[in-house]
Formats: structure tokens, C-alpha cells, sequence
């Protein structure tokens, strides 16, 4: 669960440290004042979401209330699905919590400390070696068991892992936050509860739409049930609102202008059990980065959903259920709202819904990022072209092949049902080749090109990946074409009917059939090549074991019909990407000199002389094999460059290593595919992931020098080893905390609606 930052707040603590003055009494310590910015500085970047640490969630009083739990949600082999532990949802009290399975870190145990204080203690008096290497022991990232000891465990667990106090294997406490937090939890660990409540204006805004969701009527209960399933993970902020402020949508017992009395069901699409009504509720706690996926909402969205959802002759004859029937296809619960509606919708905040499915309710994602290539471009289909939208006789065959799987969970029937959707989904594969086939040949007017989501790039890290507009990074090796079965069937495999606390059976499914979606959107993006190397094209993204799941799950493409598009016989993909990129121009929402130079210059001409000169030295980096550039071997996936200028000036450039695979089709397996003589390396401006996995702080003068040791370190770990120990920002560094949560701040200050706090437990031991 995401919470605010209590940015106020924490700016006054850091006064205080700064001038020297010591902790206050126990009877003065505030949580709000005091305590939370200590957790926000040093502990949220581990301990948010659904992946905190033994659920231990500090981004709220809430949290630190509810304590911590062994259950991991995290656990894709478990035979059974989970009881759903959402912080803010699924309990509201210390108590039920605790009836939950979770037990206190907060209250003295008898005569023993608190469980966080015995916690910190071992922590403090253990510090790391300034910027050395972590012990080895010490075992970090996702493939780290949390112990998560009960009370009555901690001095066992402190005998077997006397280094792993908290904060983990990083910079630790200052003295001063240190005895702060002590005081505070011998006094007891008392809390205080400020929610954040709405401002008049965004009181006003929010009746507004909440009057629009609850509208009376069937033909208005279905357009409410729509616009909830698809805006229930956004952090809704609005037009002229509280800098800091977001809502998101919910069902409630009691209607507008009372309290919400939540429904909390494990789905958007569950039966609520309840009359219901629409309610936007404020998000409390502290903001993080890797869930805050944002959607504005204003007077100008709102006379945009009612043209399009009400200014049409439409009417729902009945209302449909919520049973697994109409979970599995969206497009036959909601048939009755015109089609073309519900596309324009999702294209308007195209990246919104992209980033649902990448950034979404897995808040971890490995379940399915090994599923996608590192990095491609995602473009969608204009309405006008997409036969689904212009042909109701298409649309009536289609909508039954359209049903997704992970609705049954029964672990032993997974063969069975995958197969069972794996055959609708190529009948319908087979149903659009031969439609579409009929068509006239596509051209650049296929490809929407209303605003800036036109044209996303997307970038995995390993077990997570980012979505931004515009074209960024050399031509990728793949490119997603989505029209609106493929990108609504995305977004409710992915998002809507994703059950993080699922069972295997539910995950398996889940990831099976998003590969089935890539392939769609590759096969889509295919037909704009020439028909005479499409086959080719396709063989280059499914090498080796590649093929054997083309001849297993795959329908075959089309090879016959031609495409419209003059481009270069030699590398028609290629040639694609480079007439796309002229074509967009404004469009494209990130112009990338850097990564494509434009003859000799390789830097954003905005930038002033120094950092133009810097970027053009970076841009040696980018776009080369590692087979030329040998150090990308040794690079994380997602590496943070903070190149300090003169008079104080700062940029941050993301550094993104991107593995190249034979193919991507398997669930198993994935080193076996790699290809590291062809891995690339992206750099960017900006934070492009939520979980840094290294940084460098590098002052501009040095640029050249660490461009040129790169560069000489190729394969050799000692000549790398040097570059981290000069440039590094390792966890132990004594300035760790500064230059972590200055990508925040950098964010707050390019883009403040999308600040939030980094996620640090993908961070390596270099």
C-alpha cells in the first residue's frame, strides 16, 4: 500500500539534526513529527507495498501498528490462495490485524525491549565499513529469506546473523535518530492518526465525479462499473488540488457525503455482496514510487467521459453479474457500452493503463517480466482501422474467443485450462488474420496518433520494468502494436483479475497467457512489415527453443497480404523505427539525442555548454554490443548516473543494461536464452525505474575519466572494482541516504506528480 510523504515534517527533523539539537523527551516525541520521517528517510525505501519485509509496512501509523507477519504474499509455488493483507483495506485495528496472523514490533515484550528497538539496537552497533563491500553472508535482493522472528525468536536470530540488524546492510541511524526512536518506543511507541482529508476544491471535484459513477439507471450502473474496473489502481489527482494529495476509487457501503464504509473484496470485479455505491478515497501515508501510477482528473476528463460513454443512442438492457463468466471476458460483460468508447478511453491515458499492467497490483514483478523483451516501443492501432470497433458482425464472432483464464484455480486442472484458452485465443488469432486479410493494407494511418501516450517505450530490469512516453534508445529489437481485444485483455489478465495472494494455478495461467499476448502484439505490429519477410522477422524474435513454441502454442502469421508502408528491403524494421520517429516529431513525447545522435551531436540542445559536453562523452556508452564494450557484463540492469555540475547543478541519467534473448517464450529457464555479446546499454535523462539497483555520484569534471575506465574495464573485475570504489554510492556509503533520495527529489523537481520514494531492495553489493 503507497502512503504520502510527510515532506513538512521531515524537513523540520532535518533542521533540527543539522543545527545539533538533541533528541526531545519522551513525553515530546511526536510520531507525526519525529518518528515517521525516520521511517521515511531510512526505512520505507525497503518497507512499502505488498513486498515490505515481513509485511512490515512504515509508511503509515497504520503500519507501524499493524506490525509484522511471517506469510510472505510473495509465494508462487503455494498450493492454495491467501487471505489479502492490504494495509488500509482488509482490517482497520492493531486487533484485527493481529487475528490476521500479525504480531506487534512495537510493545515491550515483559521485560524485554520492543521487538523494532531490539531490531535497531543490533543494527547500531554493527556498523558497515565506509563504502566497503558487504560481507558476503549477507544475502540481499529477492532471493533473501526473511526470518521475520517472532519476539520470543530475536536472540536466536541475532546469534545467526549478528550483521543484519536494521536498517539492513545500509548506511544505519544517525545517533540522533537513533535515540529518538529508542525514547520513543520505551515511552510506549504512541501513535497519532492525521489523515489527510480533502481541500474544498478537491472535496467539490470529487462529488462531482463520484455524482457521475453513481448515476441511477442501468445504462449509467454499467458505464460506473467500467470506469471503476479501469481507474481502481490510479492515484487520482486533480486539477488545482493539494500538491501531495491522491485519491482512489473504491466501493462503499454508505453513499457520498458519509464516511466510506469499504468493501473490500480480493478483485475489482468480485461481488460486492452489498448495495454499493462509487467513492473516492484519500491515499494515506507515505507516497512510493514503484504503485503511484498516476491519472489526472479535472472539468476537462469530465466532459470528455461523458462524450464519450453518454452522447451516444445507447442503452444496457440488464445489468451483468460478477461470477468467474463475466471476470474472464470483459468484452462480453460490458458489449452493451459502444466499443469505440471503451478504446478511446484507454487510449486517451494510454501510459496509464500500460503502467497498470507493468507497475500494478505485483508491485514485485517477476511473475511476469520474464515474459518481455528488456526493452521495445508500444503503439496502438487508430480506431478507424481496428475492426473490432468498425464491424459488428467481426465483433459478435470474436467477443466469445476473447475469455481469459485464472478464474479456477484448481491446481490440477492447469493443463487443461490453459489449452482450453489457448485454443480460443488462436481461433480468434486465425478469426483476425483472415478478416483483416480483407482489408486494405495498412499504412501510417493504422497507427493512432492522438496525444503523446501514441508512442511508449517500455524497459525491463530483470523482475521489474518501467513505462515512459516517446520513442527512447536505439530501434529495439521488438515492437508491440495493441488494438483494443489485445490492450483490454492486457489490462484485465494483468491488473483486474491479477490476484497477487493467488495460488500457483492462478499465477501459472496468469503468465502463460500474457505470453500469448506479447506474441499478439508482436503478430499485430508484423502485418506493417513486408509480407515476403515477416516469417523472417518473426524467426529472429523466436531462435532455438523459440520455434518449438511456435509450432506448439502459436497460430501461424500472415504472409500473403502486403503492407503499405515503402520501407527498406535490407532491414525493414529498422527502417520502421527511423521513418516512425521522423513521421511523430512533436508526438514523440522524448526526444533521445543521446542514444540516437543526430550526426555529430549526441546531447539535448537545451542544455547549457556543460552538461551538452557531458552528455556527448555519456553517449559513448550507448547503443554498442557488449561484445565492443565489454563492461555491460558486469553493469546491473538498472544503474543511476548523478553527474554533479557546476554552481550545485545536478542531473541524473538512468543507465539501463539491456539483456538480449534468443526468445522470450518460456517461463523457465531464462539463462539458458540469454545472447550477453548482444546486450546494449541505454542512458537516459531521469529516474526510469522504481528500484535502482547501483548509482554513481560523479562529479563533471570526471566524466570523461569514468566514460574512458568503463570503457578500459571491459570484463576485468579488478579495473571495475576501481571505478566503484572512486564513483560508487555502495549501501555502506556515508552518504547513501542523501544520494538515494535525491532521484526522489530529482523527480519532484522535473515531474512532482510522479515523486515517490525509491524502492532499495533490488540495490547490489558491488
Amino acid at each position: 500500500m503507497v502512503h504520502r510523504l510527510l515532506a513538512g515534517a521531515f524537513a523540520l527533523f532535518i533542521s533540527g539534526v543539522a543545527l545539533g539539537q538533541a533528541p526531545q523527551s519522551s513525553s515530546a516525541i511526536s510520531y507525526t513529527r519525529d518518528i515517521q520521517p525516520i521511517f521515511t528517510e531510512k526505512c520505507v525505501a525497503c518497507h512499502a507495498c505488498n513486498d515490505a519485509a515481513c509485511q512490515l509496512n512504515l509508511g503509515s501509523a497504520e503500519g507501524a501498528s499493524r506490525g509484522a507477519s511471517k506469510v510472505p504474499v510473495y509465494q508462487g509455488d503455494r498450493s492454495k490462495a491467501v487471505a489479502p493483507t492490504r494495509l488500509f483495506y482488509d482490517a482497520n485495528s492493531t486487533e484485527a490485524w493481529q487475528r490476521k496472523g500479525f504480531h506487534s514490533v512495537l510493545d515491550n515484550q515483559g521485560s524485554q525491549a520492543a521487538l523494532m528497538a531490539r531490531m535497531l539496537e543490533l543494527g547500531h552497533k554493527t556498523p558497515l565499513t565506509p563504502n566497503a563491500k558487504l560481507p558476503e553472508e549477507i544475502v540481499l535482493g529477492l532471493n533473501r529469506n526473511n526470518m521475520c522472528p517472532l519476539p520470543g525468536e530475536f536472540d536466536a536470530y541475532a546469534g545467526a546473523h549478528p550483521k543484519e540488524g536494521m536498517p539492513l546492510a545500509v548506511t544505519g541511524l544517525t545517533d540522533v535518530e537513533y535515540q529518538t526512536l529508542q525514547r520513543w518506543l520505551a515511552a510506549g511507541a504512541p501513535v497519532e492518526h492525521n489523515p489527510i482529508q480533502p481541500s474544498a476544491m478537491e472535496a467539490s471535484q470529487i462529488a462531482d465525479w463520484e455524482a457521475l459513477l453513481n448515476r441511477p439507471g442501468s445504462t449509467e450502473a454499467l458505464v460506473g462499473r467500467w470506469l471503476y474496473e479501469h481507474l481502481f489502481l490510479a492515484h487520482i489527482h486533480f486539477v488545482g488540488g493539494e500538491q501531495g494529495h491522491f485519491f482512489q476509487w473504491v466501493r462503499s457501503r454508505t453513499p457520498s457525503g458519509q464516511p466510506i464504509d469499504l468493501i473490500a473484496t480480493r478483485r475489482p470485479n468480485d461481488p460486492p455482496g452489498t448495495d454499493f455505491y462509487y467513492r473516492l478515497m484519500p491515499v494515506q501515508g507515505v507516497i512510493v514510487h514503484k504503485t503511484h501510477i498516476t491519472y489526472p482528473m479535472g472539468a476537462q476528463k469530465l466532459k470528455r467521459v461523458k462524450q464519450l460513454f453518454y452522447s451516444g443512442d445507447w442503452h444496457a438492457k440488464a445489468l451483468p453479474g460478477y461470477g468467474p463468466r463475466h471476470r474472464a471476458n470483459p468484452f462480453e460483460t460490458f458489449e452493451a457500452i459502444p466499443a469505440v468508447a471503451r478504446y478511446q478511453f484507454m487510449l486517451d491515458n494510454a501510459e496509464y493503463f500500460v503502467r497498470t499492467f507493468i507497475r500494478g497490483p505485483v508491485c514485485r514483478g517477476q511473475i511476469a517480466t520474464d515474459v518481455i523483451r528488456d526493452n521495445f516501443w508500444a503503439l496502438f492501432q487508430e480506431p478507424a482501422h481496428d475492426r473490432y470497433l468498425t464491424d459488428a458482425e467481426y465483433r459478435g464472432q470474436a467477443t466469445p474467443l476473447l475469455a481469459m483464464p485464472g478464474q479456477i484455480d484448481d491446481v490440477g486442472s492447469i493443463l487443461t485450462l490453459w489449452h482450453a484458452y489457448r485454443d480460443k485465443r488462436n481461433e480468434y488469432e486465425k478469426l483476425r488474420r483472415d478478416t483483416y486479410a480483407d482489408m486494405p493494407a495498412p499504412s501510417w494511418s493504422t497507427l493512432w496518433a492522438g496525444n503523446d501516450n501514441a508512442l511508449l517505450s517500455i524497459f525491463r530490469h530483470f523482475d521489474s520494468a518501467s513505462v515512459t512516453k516517446g520513442l527512447i534508445g536505439d530501434v529495439p529489437k521488438t515492437l508491440w502494436l495493441f488494438d483494443y481485444p489485445l490492450f483490454e485483455r492486457t489490462y484485465y489478465q494483468l491488473a483486474v483479475n491479477f490476484d497477487v495472494y493467488g495460488n500457483v494455478s492462478h499465477q501459472a495461467q496468469t503468465r502463460l497467457y500474457f505470453d500469448l499476448i506479447r506474441n499478439g502484439a508482436e503478430v499485430n505490429f508484423l502485418r506493417l512489415m513486408p509480407a515476403d519477410q515477416r516469417g523472417a522477422i518473426l524467426g529472429d524474435w523466436y531462435q532455438n527453443s523459440g520455434k518449438v513454441k511456435m509450432w506448439m502454442d502459436y497460430e501461424e502469421i500472415d504472409t500473403d497480404t502486403p503492407s503499405a508502408l515503402q520501407l527498406a528491403a535490407n532491414d525493414p524494421k529498422r527502417d520502421f523505427g527511423l521513418k516512425l520517429i521522423q513521421r511523430t516529431g512533436s508526438l514523440n513525447a522524448a526526444p533521445d539525442p543521446i542514444n540516437r545522435c543526430q550526426g555529430a551531436y549526441c546531447s539535448r540542445p537545451e542544455m547549457n555548454a556543460e552538461f551538452r559536453d557531458i552528455e556527448q562523452t555519456l553517449s559513448r556508452l550507448v547503443s554498442r554490443p557488449a561484445a565492443g564494450l565489454k563492461v555491460i557484463s558486469q553493469l546491473p540492469e538498472a544503474t543511476l548516473l548523478r553527474i554533479e555540475g557546476q554552481g550545485g547543478q545536478r542531473q541524473v541519467y538512468s543507465l539501463l543494461r539491456n539483456r538480449a534473448h534468443s526468445n522470450v517464450a518460456f517461463m523457465l529457464g531464462e539463462a539458458y536464452r540469454y545472447q550477453p555479446g548482444l546486450d546494449t546499454l541505454t542512458l537516459f535523462p531521469g529516474v526510469l525505474s522504481s528500484y535502482p539497483n547501483f548509482m554513481f555520484n560523479v562529479p563533471a569534471a570526471d566524466v570523461p575519466e569514468f566514460v574512458e575506465d568503463l570503457e578500459a574495464a571491459r570484463d576485468d573485475t579488478a579495473r571495475f572494482e576501481r571505478v566503484v570504489m572512486r564513483w560508487g554510492v555502495r549501501r555502506s556509503h556515508p552518504q547513501f541516504w542523501q544520494y538515494f533520495h535525491d532521484l526522489n527529489s530529482y523527480i519532484k523537481e522535473t515531474d512532482a506528480v510522479e515523486a515517490g520514494v525509491l524502492d532499495m531492495n533490488r540495490y547490489e553489493n558491488l
